[in-house]
């Protein structure tokens, strides 16, 4: 979205996400004490900045959860989301792909 006040992050949201005002709020005020979001004061409220790219946020997000949830082991997350997710064949050959590439890096 890039910058944006509560209400207009509110707005983005699908409309299945009955979220209060508060919690969108807490959510974006957590999110700028991780660094993820700056703000700046507009008016009576606060606008919110992207300070990291997507791409960074699902780098960081993914080592986490990988050191939290899955023991430190990409293994687990793999066969975790092969098991549990409903790929396609098209899925599958990119992921194939991916991982065949990443080999020749290595």
């Amino acid at each position: 979205m890039g910058e944006a006040a509560v209400s207009e992050v509110m707005e983005q949201l699908p409309q299945k996400r009955d979220l209060a005002y508060t919690t969108v709020s807490t959510i974006l005020r957590i999110l700028e004490q991780k660094k993820v979001l700056k703000t700046r004061k507009e008016g009576r409220g606060h606008v919110y900045i992207p300070a990291i790219t997507k791409e960074a946020y699902e780098a960081k997000t993914l080592r986490h959860m990988v050191e939290r949830v899955f023991d430190g082991t990409p293994v687990a997350l793999v066969k975790q989301l092969l098991s549990a997710s409903d790929l396609s064949d098209s899925d599958l050959a990119q992921i194939k792909k991916l991982i065949e590439d990443a080999g020749r890096k290595s």
